[in-house]
């Protein structure tokens, strides 16, 4: 039998059957013992007869093999935590990088030379989920979509996900009713989203998420969402006033040159040019006939 538990009776006489265990178990024949993470669990070979001349060991696979019991002595952290029952290994606090693939080797002499047997053992670790990673727009605009985001990524199993507004839990398909304040978003349970298909003024409020799974769960701190409407009239208004600002930047336009007043500037400007082109002309003149004195 494979079991897991927080107490495991290892009197001596007792066969490896008789071992009692309070907790998760797997019945004899199935190669996968669960365990919860910093509990305890036993790993048993479903074998054999023990000799006076039988070998064990005990590895753990993977992409490289370690050993876990070898020469008749724990390997690894495994000497503080663990401790051999028979053909059998009690962890006493077992953690989630001990999840893996196990096998107990026992050989021993025959009369056709070494005799080998193993089994192999799935060890998977049950964990509580953490505080989830909580996303949640600290502001919004009313009759725009809106995602808020959870997720967990510690907890084994996958955890769900409940949303609460202000406390009070979100119902997965909620329904118009005395306490209901908006049909009109949806809850993924598994990929933790609360979507707001069209958000209102209503949905203000702070919301949090929980993950759970089958061992515990935990809540993220709340956050405070705003949700305000969208300002038409203001929007409105600033377009007209922009567009009177052009219209009436166009219309003064218009009027100067009606007026002429952009030909008088040009006249204005070219007239100083020739006056100023005049009067260096006379200097150079000056100039030339005083050189020729």
């Amino acid at each position: 039998m494979i079991a897991v538990g927080p107490h495991v009776n290892n009197n001596s006489h007792h066969s490896q059957s008789d071992h009692k265990a309070y907790g998760l178990s797997a019945q004899k024949g199935q190669q996968v013992v669960t365990a919860i993470e910093y509990q305890e669990v036993i790993l048993a070979c479903k074998n054999p007869k023990r000799t006076i001349s039988s070998r064990l060991e005990w590895k753990k696979l993977g992409r490289s093999v370690s050993f876990v019991y070898y020469q008749q002595a724990l390997q690894g952290d495994f000497k503080d935590r663990a401790e051999m029952i028979d053909f059998s290994i009690r962890i006493k606090n077992v953690t989630r990088s001990d999840a893996g693939k196990y096998r107990c080797e026992v050989s021993a002499p025959s009369e056709k030379g070494q005799n080998l047997e193993e089994d192999t053992i799935t060890l998977e670790v049950l964990v509580a989920p953490a505080v989830p990673s909580c996303e949640v727009p600290t502001s919004a605009l009313s009759g725009t979509v809106v995602e808020l985001r959870c997720q967990d990524k510690e907890g084994n199993p996958a955890p769900e996900y409940t949303w609460f507004k202000d406390g009070i839990r979100l119902l997965e398909s909620p329904k118009l009713g005395s306490q209901s304040t908006n049909s009109s978003y949806t809850i993924n349970t598994k990929s933790g989203t609360l979507q707001f298909n069209t958000v209102s003024k209503l949905d203000t409020g702070e919301y949090s998420c929980e993950a759970r799974n089958s061992i515990g769960y935990r809540r993220c701190p709340g956050k405070r969402m705003q949700v305000d409407d969208l300002n038409i009239s203001g929007i409105i208004a600033a377009v007209v006033v922009v567009a009177l600002v052009i219209s009436i930047c166009g219309l003064g336009v218009c009027y100067a040159q009606r007026r002429g007043y952009f030909s008088k500037e040009i006249f204005f400007q070219k007239s100083s040019s020739s006056s100023k082109a005049t009067t260096m002309s006379e200097n150079d003149f000056k100039h030339t006939k005083s050189f020729i004195i």
